[in-house]
């Protein structure tokens, strides 16, 4: 590797640090899957094969459960889905997305051997499982998915011992990624990144790992020198301390030390009272609202996955309503509410009450985060999207832009995203010139566009999980 070796962290182990300097922007290392599956929830609407997202799939003719776009992506596929395939009919059914990917990892090692790459770092035997950290619940689940396994393996297939099979559904289980769609906008599968798993966590990370073209790259946020390790953040920042550390000990089995967690960075403004007019709220005022937020987030999430997205706003907008004047603009509860509204205001076409919600979400979110965080360039993105679609090209211009220079260091020149909002920034430039000119001319040009060709930059709010954080959760 070139900008990265393996080294021991103290007080985590194996790590990697630069081996030379690097600046915002550049990738250190990109790494296709050692093998990858659909999730269970969307089998028969993602292809197989590529992870596009289609209306309209041709089933595998043998197994009837792989799907995919055409003839073309399921010959490409046919080395990685026969063994499965066969399985699959021997079975009589496909078993869950942990087994389909520990089966396709071990039927690749069996062929290749340990190392699949000359860039591998590590092999799968060299990564950690934390079998003997899974609490009660957890161990029964995954004595389900060996039993489960055992059933499914074909018995002409290289047979392995329970302690191997473990091991492998081990690792899975905590160094699952997410791998998205073909625009990097939404989970459809989880694959295993060998060279992924030697990055330790770090809840104000240097770098940022993006899903371009099949692999995952690992990008510097800002300047790292040489010998500095490298560090992603497993868990959103946009979290209390006390709740990353939760999250992070429940999924990953360790206690983060970071100095964010340490030291509660930002917790106060995540917590915090408005003051209107220069006067603070009251404590007990802003605990009380805080925790009423709490319940009606629970509610919207409950509407949210149901798709009754005339619920959603109802319940947003009565919950905004009590947060006004009550908490800051930096507190979570009220971005998560101003985040919901936003986007689901946006897909039901209430352009005008979204870009409001969506500018303040920005606004609390350019607080909170890394200058160039992911997440805050996808969120810029959006709002800079909904104010173009509500007619305010001045503004949408301006956060367009804003989230271009942002993505152009997570993501990269080349990722679909990236050209898209390339294409945006170009589009909205044009139309600010021509707004400046004569507004009259550009509303009716505008007007006129939109009936034609409506622009779309964002999917359906609830049908599936959002690539907010690619680090897989239980």
């Amino acid at each position: 590797m070139e900008f990265v070796e393996v080294f021991d962290s103290p007080g985590k182990g194996r790590g990697l640090r630069v081996s030379k300097e690097v600046w915002a922007g550049d990738v250190l290392f990109a790494e296709a899957p050692l093998a990858s599956v659909v999730l269970d929830s969307l089998v028969s609407s993602v292809c197989h094969g590529c992870f596009r997202r289609q209306e309209k799939l041709q089933r595998c003719g043998q197994c009837r459960f792989a799907q995919y776009c055409d003839r073309t992506c399921q010959r490409a596929s046919w080395e990685e889905h026969k063994h499965e395939c066969a399985a699959i009919k021997s079975y009589g059914k496909a078993p869950n997305e942990n087994i389909r990917l520990a089966a396709r990892i071990m039927w690749r090692v069996d062929k290749e051997g340990m190392v699949v790459s000359d860039m591998q770092m590590t092999t799968l035997d060299d990564l950690e499982n934390h079998i003997c950290d899974m609490n009660e619940d957890d161990l029964k689940d995954f004595k389900v998915d060996i039993h489960n396994f055992l059933d499914f393996w074909p018995r002409g297939s290289k047979q392995h011992t329970v302690d191997s099979i473990s091991h492998v559904l081990g690792v899975i289980n905590c160094n699952g990624f997410m791998v998205s769609d073909q625009r990097g906008l939404q989970a459809v599968g989880v694959g295993l990144f060998p060279n992924l798993c030697l990055v330790n966590h770090d809840c104000w990370p240097n770098c940022t790992v993006i899903l371009n073209n099949g692999k995952i790259e690992l990008r510097a946020l800002g300047k790292i020198s040489p010998g500095e390790e490298v560090t992603v953040a497993y868990v959103d920042y946009l979290n209390l301390s006390e709740d990353r550390r939760r999250l992070l000990k429940q999924q990953y089995y360790f206690d983060c030390t970071c100095e964010h967690c340490t030291n509660h960075s930002k917790d106060d403004l995540k917590m915090a009272g408005a003051e209107p007019e220069g006067e603070k709220v009251p404590e007990e005022t802003v605990k009380e609202v805080t925790e009423y937020s709490r319940r009606m987030l629970e509610k919207m999430e409950k509407a949210r996955s149901e798709a009754n997205y005339n619920e959603v706003v109802k319940i947003c907008r009565e919950c905004v309503a009590k947060q006004e004047n009550v908490l800051a603009d930096t507190h979570i509860y009220q971005l998560r509410m101003w985040c919901t509204l936003s986007e689901v205001l946006s897909y039901l076409q209430f352009f005008d009450e979204a870009s409001t919600y969506a500018r303040k979400m920005v606004e609390g979110y350019l607080k909170l985060y890394h200058p160039n965080n992911a997440q805050l360039g996808m969120a810029t993105m959006r709002a800079g999207v909904t104010h173009w679609q509500a007619g305010l090209i001045e503004v949408g211009h301006g956060m367009i832009c804003k989230a271009y220079a942002i993505l152009m260091i997570t993501h990269g020149p080349m990722h679909p995203i990236t050209k898209d909002l390339e294409a945006m920034r170009i589009q909205t430039e044009m139309e600010l010139r021509m707004f400046k000119q004569n507004e009259y001319v550009y509303h009716s040009m505008r007007e006129a566009a939109l009936q034609n060709q409506p622009m779309k930059m964002m999917a359906e709010p609830a049908a599936a999980e959002s690539i907010k954080n690619l680090f897989r959760r239980k």
